[in-house]
């Protein structure tokens, strides 16, 4: 096994100082952090010279750090056998593929895939998740006739594309990944960029038999967005004249809800709980309704005595408790930094995968009321359509 290990990085040092080095992946992670996914490394022009790139692929995001030819194949040495348990080397000369076991080990050896090494600009754009010439692109302005990004659209882009690779990866690792068929809703889903492009991925990329339901309360931007799809040919996507809180989500298996305003988020968690949707997808914004009833605690009063202060805490203390609500809920979560966009510097994802086995609620509902006992919140909008419902059902019972 180890002498495996060490010709694999022997002829990672032999393709660098060769010239023949194209790019590198490590993958089959067993390390202690659970978010990491693999590891791709590639040559980049540097004001100190070549370097190796090193990006660390994480389920949320990308870590990204430079090193020289020596560091780097030192780093690759220890990972390999303790962290990563695969490699696939690509050189113009041959690929080399290392499967490491728990007692041996495999290096398998095969004709190239790429016989020329590639460019080494550090900025060269990153492969796309969607077709930059889709009709969909040009009629929302987001590309020009020829499938070019228009100038002013760029973060758009860039906004698009992380949400398709997020909503691909928690697909991805969730039990709905073997599924032919899935349902999507995107409520509030505005001039429906991230709705078409959702569309886009699991039925064009995947070839999933999918069908995605837009929710917007402002008729022109239905019609529009309708009217696109049809020309599109996406006959799988429509679009709804509705609120959030009157539309009926029935079996959808993911639910997204990107800068629904104020308490509409709370709404949104609330239908995807009740229908027991198996992905809950929201980016809250405007988080108004906390602040108004929050007191500081004494042992923060001289900070929190500063307004910006203490709006920043209701925001956080928002996001925290739809956080616990959703693990009371039987679902795990996670709530990281989105994509900056037009609509909010505030731009946190909330996400909620549904468990098979939840977490014990009274152990949950004891922290959020010692929350809410410490600010002096009375009432929270998830929480307060949770329990209603809960005392429908009981009273029924």
């Amino acid at each position: 096994m180890v002498e495996n290990i060490r010709k694999f990085v022997d002829k990672v040092a032999e393709s660098l100082r060769g010239d023949t080095f194209v790019k590198l992946t490590l993958g089959n992670y067993k390390g202690v952090d659970e978010h990491l996914q693999k590891l791709l490394v590639r040559l980049i022009k540097t004001k100190k010279g070549v370097r190796l790139f090193f990006l660390y692929r994480y389920d949320t995001r990308d870590t990204a750090k430079n090193y020289d030819f020596d560091a780097g194949i030192g780093l690759i040495a220890e990972h390999l056998g303790k962290d990563f348990f695969s490699g696939h080397l690509f050189t113009t000369k041959n690929d080399l593929q290392l499967d490491v076991g728990k007692k041996s080990s495999h290096l398998n050896v095969a004709n190239p895939t790429f016989k020329n090494a590639p460019s080494l600009e550090h900025d060269r754009e990153k492969t796309s998740q969607i077709d930059p010439a889709a009709f969909y692109l040009k009629a929302l302005g987001i590309t020009t006739e020829t499938g070019s990004i228009r100038e002013k659209q760029h973060d758009k882009w860039r906004q698009i594309n992380k949400f398709v690779e997020i909503i691909a990866s928690l697909f991805e690792k969730s039990e709905m990944k073997e599924r032919k068929r899935l349902n999507i809703v995107d409520m509030g889903s505005g001039k429906g960029y991230l709705t078409f492009a959702a569309y886009d991925y699991f039925s064009s990329r995947l070839g999933l038999d999918v069908q995605v339901t837009g929710v917007e309360n402002r008729k022109e931007l239905v019609d529009l967005c309708d009217d696109i799809a049809a020309k599109s040919d996406f006959a799988g996507l429509k679009f709804v004249c509705s609120s959030i809180d009157d539309f009926e989500l029935g079996d959808a298996d993911i639910l997204i809800a990107l800068h629904a305003c104020n308490t509409a988020t709370d709404d949104a968690i609330f239908k995807g709980i009740s229908a027991k949707t198996g992905l809950i997808i929201v980016a809250p914004c405007c988080h108004q309704e906390l602040r108004p009833q929050m007191k500081s605690p004494e042992i923060f009063k001289d900070f929190l005595k500063h307004g910006v202060m203490l709006e920043r805490v209701a925001e956080t203390i928002t996001d925290g408790l739809r956080s616990m609500l959703l693990e009371r809920s039987g679902y795990s979560t996670k709530l990281f930094e989105f994509v900056p966009s037009e609509h909010t510097p505030k731009n946190n994802m909330l996400v909620g995968t549904r468990l098979s086995k939840p977490a014990n609620p009274s152990e949950i509902d004891e922290r959020i009321t010692q929350i809410k006992d410490l600010y002096g919140i009375r009432e929270q909008r998830l929480e307060t359509l949770l329990d209603s419902t809960s005392r429908e059902v009981s009273h029924k019972a």
